[in-house]
């Protein structure tokens, strides 16, 4: 780009939004360059200018330099780089990826499915900051069946260690003897959490899989394989934390 690149040209080109919304955000004050409010109109310097919204910087190393992927986690591997235990870790399976990439949240050792990884450590905070709340969904099958109850209570929300889990969508999608299968939607991203809710209405956990983050889907990645996200896939994630409208044309 340009040294004299229009703001909006410049945020669309990025993959942050639409000019049209770039355009909104800037009159509504949420766009600054340099730390001062943008207005419509501004020209910058794309490769010496930082460029902000809401506070997040969505300018610097061009995109291509940032590495986003999915990996499809399978059962039995730990979520960390290193384990001092000895235990197979998600970071083996991607050692081939050529650069040092971090998880984006977690999946316990004995849960399995879709795992974002990423070395952009802006976009890894905006996916795991809890006030943009972008959904995570799970296949979870329990024992014995759950009864509309259950169900029902977990909907609503749990106490674990004391604190309530927010509302969550949870629903059947398969029921066969002594076994359900439940899809649960949840907004928050705490520690074993639906493992827990699960135990404190007294069913047991036998088999748990993450198969969408945000509108993301898992689709037919094979268990300990990854894949490279598509810009669109980015920019539809940053729009399920609220960086863009939702359907836009990137």
């Amino acid at each position: 780009m340009p040294r004299d690149t229009r703001l909006q040209k410049a945020m669309s080109q990025w993959g942050v939004c639409s000019r049209r919304k770039a355009e909104e955000y800037i009159q509504r004050g949420r766009v600054k360059v340099n730390g001062h409010p943008a207005r419509l109109g501004d020209k910058i310097d794309p490769r010496k200018d930082l460029v902000t919204l809401d506070g997040e910087r969505v300018n610097g190393a061009p995109k291509a330099e940032y590495q986003y992927l999915m990996l499809h986690k399978p059962r039995g591997y730990v979520t960390t780089l290193q384990d001092e235990q000895g235990r197979r870790c998600v970071a083996d399976l991607m050692a081939t990826v050529g650069e040092r990439v971090y998880p984006i949240g977690r999946l316990d050792k004995n849960s399995e499915g879709l795992l974002l990884f990423t070395s952009d450590g802006a976009f890894a905070n905006l996916m795991m900051h809890p006030s943009k709340k972008v959904s995570k969904t799970y296949r979870v099958t329990v024992r014995p069946d759950a009864s509309d109850e259950q169900i029902v209570a977990m909907s609503d929300g749990i106490y674990i260690d004391g604190r309530k889990t927010a509302p969550a969508t949870v629903r059947v999608l398969d029921k066969q003897p002594g076994r359900c299968v439940l899809e649960f939607v949840i907004r928050e991203g705490r520690n074993r959490q639906i493992r827990k809710m699960c135990e404190e209405v007294g069913l047991e956990v036998a088999r748990l899989k993450r198969t969408a983050f945000g509108p993301l889907k898992l689709g037919m990645l094979k268990p300990g394989t990854y894949r490279p996200l598509t810009k669109q896939e980015v920019a539809a994630l940053r729009g399920a934390a609220g960086l863009s409208g939702p359907g836009e044309k990137k």
